[in-house]
């Protein structure tokens, strides 16, 4: 199966932070070895497909397939850094939200438990991360606009040969900056809606981890639906960086023109995802 058509946000933290008895599990999962971060959707999504084949609500519910995986790379110092996956809590969150936002026929037919029974044990995986967050973030179809403010178009890494991929990589100090000062400028220029919120979760979220750590911005599956020579000229960041610059300098029509860009080249990735 390929991997799910899914981009990603993930924090790495350095090896320090899991010290001491709460990082156990990840400190085993480096044992184990690391997962390759194309692969990295992949074992979520079969974590969870075995929980399901057991009618059980998450992984390792029934003490199998629950394994911390953990992806590494490597900071521009040399230091090996790390991003647990955290496919259990995450899988926890997606069931809360579920149960908020569908309607009661709906969920009594997709849960393998009752309603009562799912909502405490996904709470109850939700504090297996203490009061940490979960270190990645997904969007299905396609890169919320608001994600490239945080890198630089610059410093882009594309890999054409299989497998194929496209990520960034910024310090996290630095990507908090750029989402405080997006955010400002997006409140300013379109109002508190929208982007402005994913920006200001973005950053409240990035603002729980340990400042030597590394944010990766990361197309994931997407690269399924773009061929080489479209990933070769995406210009995505650098389109929404002179959208920001243009909302700040108060010239309206560049940002919409920016924008329109960007809505093509995305809706058209959808597209062939409806077509394919």
């Amino acid at each position: 199966m390929p991997e799910p058509f899914l981009s990603y946000l993930r924090v790495y933290e350095p090896l320090r932070v899991f010290d001491g008895p709460t990082g156990v599990p990840v400190r085993e999962a480096l044992r184990r070895g690391a997962v390759e971060p194309h692969d990295a959707g992949r074992r979520d999504r079969d974590q969870c497909l075995r929980a399901a084949l057991r009618s059980r609500l998450l992984p390792g519910d029934d003490g199998a397939g629950g394994e911390l995986d953990v992806v590494v790379t490597t900071s521009e110092a040399g230091d090996r850094l790390v991003c647990p996956l955290d496919t259990r809590p995450r899988a926890a969150a997606a069931v809360l939200a579920f149960l908020a936002e569908e309607l009661p026929v709906l969920r009594a037919a997709a849960l393998p438990v009752a309603e009562a029974a799912a909502r405490r044990g996904a709470e109850a995986a939700l504090t297996e991360i203490g009061d940490g967050a979960a270190h990645v973030v997904t969007s299905a179809w396609t890169v919320p606009l608001p994600w490239f403010a945080l890198v630089d178009p610059a410093r882009r890494r594309l890999r054409l040969d299989s497998p194929r991929r496209v990520h960034w990589q910024v310090p996290i100090g630095t990507a908090i900056a750029r989402a405080e000062r997006a955010e400002k400028i997006v409140r300013s220029g379109i109002g508190d809606e929208g982007p402005a919120e994913v920006l200001a979760e973005t950053a409240g979220w990035l603002g729980r981890f340990d400042r030597e750590s590394v944010v990766e911005l990361d197309y994931g599956g997407l690269v399924e639906f773009i061929d080489d020579d479209t990933l070769r000229a995406d210009d995505s960041a650098r389109l929404v960086q002179d959208a920001l610059q243009a909302l700040h300098d108060g010239d309206g029509d560049t940002a919409q023109a920016c924008y329109e860009r960007l809505r093509e080249f995305w809706g058209a990735v959808a597209g062939r995802r409806r077509n394919g």
